[in-house]
């Protein structure tokens, strides 16, 4: 899960320190890991996380994954979608690999259409096995 992209230069010192420690991450973090982590650098309050987190999600830095409770740098550097993101969850080793599909997306988008619901946000996540945890049982 660990990223290489570069950090963009207009963040706030905490939001900077907060995408790094998820860039850096082999797997999802909750807000208080985050902490834990960060706590050298000189956040000390579960608040200053949640607002770092919460800018970086509004940007399209990172994402929320509601299932966990728990929050990943976003895998693509230039994606920052607003639209459909689907995330692969591996309950064995908590590997979270991102992705995209238009064709999910355009069948979303026609249902909501069709039923004159307005979309704002469509994440799914899918749980079940990684191909190297598959292979290790």
């Amino acid at each position: 899960m660990a990223h290489s992209h570069d950090v963009p230069g207009d963040l706030t010192r905490n939001q900077g320190l907060v995408l790094g420690a998820l860039n850096h991450s082999v797997g999802p973090l909750s807000a208080y890991d985050i902490l834990d982590r960060l706590r050298a650098d000189g956040l000390r309050a579960p608040l200053q996380v949640y607002r770092a987190l919460d800018k970086l999600v509004e940007r399209g830095l990172a994402h929320r994954l509601e299932s966990l409770n728990a929050f990943v740098a976003c895998a693509d550097e230039h994606c920052h979608r607003k639209g459909l993101i689907a995330f692969a969850i591996c309950e064995g080793c908590g590997k979270v690999d991102e992705f995209a599909d238009a064709v999910i997306e355009e069948r979303l988008g026609d249902w909501a259409g069709a039923k004159g619901f307005k979309v704002e946000r469509t994440t799914m996540e899918i749980r079940g096995k990684c191909a190297v945890c598959l292979k290790a049982a």
